[in-house]
């Protein structure tokens, strides 16, 4: 008896703390809209004014947030739309609305994410959806000046190289775009973004170019051009293309995705696991019935929270999502392991089967360095599931380990800053993004040294491979997804040709001489490719050979000057010496003329960042 009253009192105590509890804060939820056509806003920082007490709206525009019982007042702000403070009543319900903020505009142009996108049905998402968008970085509230913590691979700029004496040049594609979206959210947080998160190849391959689709068997098109370089008139510049095969929604293989999501301590942020959730909602809204997913959870260790549910149950998946939170250390490794465990118990053959981890990278338990991670994930790749790495927040951030595993698990690297970008990684390349049509692929050219005196790569530091790689099955490579472009740049500096770039002196033992093949020949270079099916494991071939037409760089395409222009705005970010005095200036004018056709504003958004660059180098 006397045990059963205590018990008794015990629950009752529970009770009342559980009562003051709730009585000392109250829930308030509503809807973020737009003044000018009414259209939900997603990624709308939430923020109780004076406190640390904060949230972001979700893909359909509704918040939730907790409150004192007290009150206060609710900061709604993103950058391109008026901040607006609003004063909590007595109701639970709140609903926004927010004006575009002229003056940060300018002469941003925001119609091409004005448009309404596909509605769901109120069961799936518990509202309509409609993505309407500013061009530029949510969140300035929260915006602090970035740690030293964040960590960046080393990338040692690729030089000039003899073509007589080393003609070949090897290398594997990247299609990672993450590169591009942390140097923007840099950028727009008013800072120079550091010279090793610049890789020039991701910011040229963030962008779509209007290449023809392929028309023979094998699953891409192969593009060359060639003209002056911008940067340097005595310099040629080539233009390498790849356009991967679309397939259509309907037509792609079923997919066994398994969500590995880092929940621990460091996710806390609002531009992390919240962030992350709204992503993650956007992707289970592009799922189809045949599609499965699984989510998978680490923190201080890992666990299975979603078992694999079908696409059509669009709900329960955003439901487990919903009650993800934060806490605790970051037992990335032991999550991976689970991640690819529960991919291989429901793989899909012939089917698309893909971890997608979701991380700041900060790993601090288990296996967590670099070398590790690579081996790691080196042997998790072999069972054919592929890898795709999102990588979110700011200050702890670790690009060095997403981008290693990326690259070493058969996948792709994209940075999420903002619900736009997640839009545009997840349901505008919701194909390239997740389903591979090609994997292993790598590029060999053999300059021509009748007509070449010296060459250089731009960018793609970090994918060089071995001249024997080219021919090796068993070296790893870069991977293409459904509709994917990928493009690399050459600087050539023709024969005959004096640049204070590349100078070498004559070999006092041996005198390299030109063949009768080279001299006779009228071709600059021979760009060979070699690819495997995703399920392959013996390469194709594919061989290209590029003859120069003396063209005029204002008769290029836009294709030529558009990359062209954003690789010079990366070497200008990372002070390279072969910019040779080009400036902010000539680059804004070089893309203007070579914006084309740009519904989703990614085009006019790049020339107001090289804007504001060129103001902050001014100053």
């Amino acid at each position: 008896m006397f045990m059963k009253r205590i018990l008794i009192t015990l629950v009752m105590a529970l009770l009342c703390l559980s009562v003051l509890h709730a009585q000392s804060s109250r829930e308030i939820t509503g809807l973020v809209t737009s003044v000018e056509d009414g259209a939900a806003l997603p990624g709308v920082n939430v923020v109780l004014k004076g406190t640390s007490i904060g949230t972001v709206t979700n893909v359909a525009g509704y918040y939730t947030i907790q409150v004192p019982i007290s009150g206060g007042t609710l900061v709604f702000s993103f950058i391109g739309l008026q901040t607006k403070e609003v004063k909590i009543g007595k109701l639970d319900i709140l609903n926004v609305t927010l004006s575009l903020d002229v003056s940060q505009l300018s002469e941003v142009v925001v119609t091409g994410y004005g448009r309404a996108n596909k509605r769901l049905s109120k069961e799936e998402t518990g509202a309509p959806v409609s993505m309407h968008q500013s061009m530029h970085i949510p969140y300035q509230d929260y915006v602090q000046p970035v740690p030293d913590t964040e960590e960046y691979e080393g990338v040692s700029e690729n030089v000039f190289k003899d073509a007589l004496k080393d003609p070949l040049s090897t290398f594997s594609i990247d299609v990672d775009e993450a590169s591009y979206s942390n140097v923007r959210r840099f950028i727009n947080n008013g800072q120079q973004p550091p010279k090793d998160a610049v890789r020039i190849e991701e910011l040229i391959n963030y962008f779509d170019y209007d290449y023809a689709q392929p028309s023979s068997e094998h699953p891409f098109n192969i593009i060359t051009e060639i003209s002056t370089a911008p940067w340097n008139e005595k310099h040629k510049l080539v233009h390498i293309g790849l356009q991967g095969k679309s397939i259509a929604t309907e037509n792609l293989p079923p997919s066994n995705l398994v969500f590995l999501i880092d929940v621990s301590g460091s996710m806390s942020d609002v531009n992390k696991l919240p962030l992350l959730k709204s992503s993650f909602t956007m992707l289970v809204n592009e799922l189809r019935p045949q599609d499965y997913v699984s989510i998978v959870v680490y923190a201080g260790a890992a666990g299975l929270v979603l078992e694999p549910t079908s696409g059509k149950e669009k709900n329960k998946i955003v439901a487990a999502l919903d009650k993800l939170q934060a806490g605790g250390s970051t037992a990335g490794g032991a999550g991976i392991q689970l991640a690819y465990s529960v991919a291989e118990q429901h793989f899909k053959k012939e089917g698309n089967n893909r971890v997608i981890l979701a991380t700041d990278g900060d790993f601090n338990v288990g296996a967590s360095s670099n070398e590790s991670m690579e081996q790691l994930i080196e042997q998790k790749r072999k069972s054919g599931v592929f890898l795709t790495v999102l990588g979110f927040g700011m200050g702890n951030y670790k690009d060095s380990k997403m981008e290693i595993l990326a690259d070493k698990g058969n996948g792709n690297y994209a940075y999420i800053d903002n619900i736009t970008e997640a839009k545009k990684v997840l349901v505008n390349e919701f194909g390239g993004t997740l389903f591979t049509i090609a994997k292993d692929v790598k590029l060999q050219v053999e300059f021509n040294p009748a007509k070449v005196s010296a060459y250089r790569l731009i960018g793609y530091e970090n994918r060089m491979l071995k001249t024997e790689d080219f021919n090796n099955d068993k070296k790893d490579a870069g991977e293409l997804g459904s509709g994917h472009t990928v493009t690399a740049l050459y600087e050539v500096i023709p024969v005959g040709v004096k640049s204070d770039f590349f100078s070498v002196d004559p070999l006092k033992y041996q005198k390299p001489a030109l063949s009768n093949t080279a001299s006779q020949s009228d071709e600059l270079m021979t760009v060979k490719f070699r690819y495997k099916q995703p399920d392959g494991e013996v390469s194709k071939l594919i061989v290209h050979s590029l003859k120069d037409r003396e063209t005029l760089l204002a008769n290029t395409s836009n294709n030529f000057r558009w990359s062209a222009a954003v690789a010079a705005f990366g070497m200008l970010l990372r002070e390279s010496e072969y910019a040779n005095q080009y400036s902010y200036d000539r680059v804004v004018d070089l893309a203007k003329g070579a914006r084309g056709k740009d519904d989703e504003g990614y085009r006019i958004e790049f020339i107001k960042m090289v804007q504001s660059m060129g103001l902050m180098a001014r100053k």
